[in-house]
């Protein structure tokens, strides 16, 4: 509890799902939480909940697409409260469908929030963060940044760079006494499956075949904390994420041949097929 007592953390996604899960359990553990959400009225109901429950919480409408946003945001954080003990760069959408179906603007926008979001939040704090001598840059990943993930190519491709990112960023940051992890959550449930694009895809259908075993946002909160606190270099979240990446790494083949199931799933909640 006393870990992050007083201290100083901005989340970004944070006006729902994880992002408010991890706002609620730092503001309870006695954080200063500056939530930051593209959703300005719901951050801005979510901050003041918090609050009235005793929680010293404030809200930010950010966008973490837009990189002057973000460096606008912990520079304002910065002045205001003296240093930034924890960034966690939280926000991310997705998008399902079969590749061949997408458009390069789908692509785009996934890389703009989930992988140059994260860029973005990095660049903007990590220089401080040097200056100050210490700080934690605690980045969402996915279980499908450990292991692929078919017919979500593209948040798949940004959850592995996340992945890769966090982990080369952990060696050269701790030279400067700044700590570096990233969350690897399984099925969550949160608002990114109902939120999310589907492209040719029936959602109605879609949402009926997602599993009935989701972990709630509230105890995926206290597991990453609770990693952040061992200063973990990979959390991974649930007891799925842990089957898929250890599957993937010791049975590769198998993995991937299980796949097929999954991409045939999809295909056949078409539309118009």
């Amino acid at each position: 509890m006393k870990t992050f007592a007083d201290k100083i953390a901005i989340v970004t996604g944070a006006a729902s799902g994880i992002g408010l899960g991890l706002s609620t359990e730092l503001s309870r553990r006695g954080a200063r939480v500056i939530m930051a959400d593209v959703n300005r009225d719901l951050v801005e109901e979510k901050a003041r909940e918090l609050s009235g429950s005793g929680g010293r919480t404030e809200s930010a409408f950010l966008d973490v697409s837009d990189a002057k946003a973000v460096q606008d945001l912990v520079d304002s954080v910065a002045k205001n409260h003296g240093r930034i003990d924890y960034m966690f760069n939280n926000a991310g959408i997705s998008i399902t469908g079969d590749v061949k179906d997408m458009a390069l603007a789908d692509w785009r926008r996934v890389f703009d929030v989930n992988l140059w979001g994260v860029v973005h939040g990095i660049q903007a704090v990590y220089p401080l963060m040097i200056r100050q001598g210490h700080g934690h840059i605690v980045n969402t990943g996915s279980s499908s940044g450990l292991a692929p993930w078919p017919s979500v190519v593209p948040y798949t491709a940004t959850k592995q760079a996340v992945v890769g990112l966090s982990t080369a960023l952990r060696s050269e940051a701790e030279t400067y006494g700044v700590k570096v992890s990233v969350v690897c959550p399984g099925f969550i449930n949160t608002s990114i499956f109902s939120s999310m694009k589907y492209v040719n895809i029936d959602r109605e259908k879609a949402l009926k075949e997602l599993p009935f075993w989701g972990m709630d946002p509230a105890k995926c909160a206290r597991i990453i904390l609770r990693g952040v606190e061992k200063n973990k270099a990979i959390i991974v979240v649930g007891w799925d994420a842990w089957l898929m990446w250890h599957n993937y790494r010791l049975f590769p083949a198998a993995y991937i041949w299980a796949n097929r199931y999954i991409v045939k799933k999809v295909r056949e909640q078409g539309v118009g097929r």
